[in-house]
């Protein structure tokens, strides 16, 4: 009994160590089968990574294309300019509309007229729903204006509203080339045909000057100056009657209020070029300010934020803070484009456009 007892614990013991030796030789196998595996991903790894990749046909490719070189901003002096062309339609090219007005900006841009939202810490633009033949825009003193050549249509959208009102619809001429609200509260509208006013919020219109068109209008301290056919005009009676103050030879570009006075760029037509000047008389006498810019026959503005100016010349932005004495280029031109420019506030704006506008 004792023997059988004997026999049976070593059969059991048998069996137990015959498993152990089939379980560490199944472990030894799997070790023998990863190794070799391990082996060839570490080979892998060690591949150089320019091998080609297989793009997945499948998943949706997205080619839009980022919209830019339509306008641009400067809020530190023209130190450095932010592209805000984002959030404009694709394909477009910058028509004739640009101004700053109450810190929103308008763009008028192939057949509509685009709005930057105010305050807006990126790039955001609307489109306002208008007629297409309204293609020009000029600022007021309580909203913004748009109208068209041809017929002379108005439209006014006031500030902090969304809509446009009709507006002059008795204007007798057609051709029209800006409107203009003095600080009088007197509306100046310029067309092909002179220069029209009306004292009583345009129920009747007098034609005070005639001889060709006029057209960019700005004021300061009571002063009037506008662009005509004939140079650079001056008002100092309400717009009643107007004198010729820069005559050249050819048309006024460009007039604008700086600090203490006026900048104006004309047309000289002994040189051929484009010339830029500005008055702190009130526009009695001007003087030459641009003997430190490339001689141009497409120079397009000049205006002043804080204590420096900017002139849009086809070389690109300039900036002088010795008015005009000096010029420094702080912007580069695009092709052949030149920088129109506005102001609002701290802030400069400059739209790239075709030479000669």
């Amino acid at each position: 009994m004792k023997s059988c007892e004997v026999i049976g614990t070593q059969y059991l013991h048998d069996i137990v160590s015959a498993k152990q030796f089939i379980v560490m030789k199944i472990r030894n196998l799997s070790l023998l089968l990863l190794f070799p595996l391990t082996f060839a991903c570490n080979e892998v790894l060690e591949y150089p990574p320019s091998l080609p990749v297989t793009e997945d046909t499948h998943k949706p490719r997205s080619h839009k294309s980022a919209v830019a070189n339509i306008v641009f901003r400067s809020t530190d002096g023209g130190q450095t300019w932010q592209d805000i062309s984002e959030g404009l339609p694709e394909n477009l090219q910058a028509g004739s509309g640009f101004i700053a007005n109450n810190g929103e900006l308008y763009l008028t841009i192939e057949n509509g007229l685009y709005r930057s939202e105010p305050n807006s810490t990126t790039p955001f633009w609307r489109k306002e729903i208008l007629a297409d033949e309204n293609s020009s825009i000029a600022p007021g003193k309580t909203g913004i204006y748009t109208y068209n050549y041809w017929n002379g249509q108005f439209l006014k959208r006031k500030n902090a509203t969304s809509i446009w009102w009709p507006m002059y619809t008795n204007f007798p001429e057609k051709q029209v080339r800006t409107v203009f609200e003095s600080d009088g509260g007197t509306v100046f509208i310029g067309c092909d045909n002179g220069l029209f006013k009306s004292a009583n919020g345009g129920e009747t219109w007098k034609q005070v000057r005639a001889g060709g068109w006029a057209m960019k209008l700005v004021e300061q301290n009571g002063i009037l100056m506008a662009t005509s056919q004939e140079g650079i005009i001056r008002s100092t009676d309400e717009g009643e009657t107007w004198d010729l103050v820069i005559s050249e030879g050819g048309v006024g570009i460009a007039v604008e209020p700086i600090n203490g006075g006026f900048a104006a760029i004309t047309y000289n037509t002994a040189s051929e070029t484009r010339r830029v000047r500005t008055s702190y008389d009130g526009g009695e006498t001007w003087q030459a300010i641009d003997a430190g810019l490339p001689a141009s026959l497409s120079i397009t503005s000049i205006v002043q934020m804080g204590d420096y100016l900017f002139c849009g010349h086809p070389g690109g932005i300039f900036r002088s803070s010795d008015r005009g004495q000096s010029w420094e280029l702080v912007r580069p031109s695009i092709g052949e484009r030149v920088f129109s420019l506005s102001v609002s506030g701290d802030v400069v704006y400059a739209l790239p456009m075709a030479e000669g506008c």
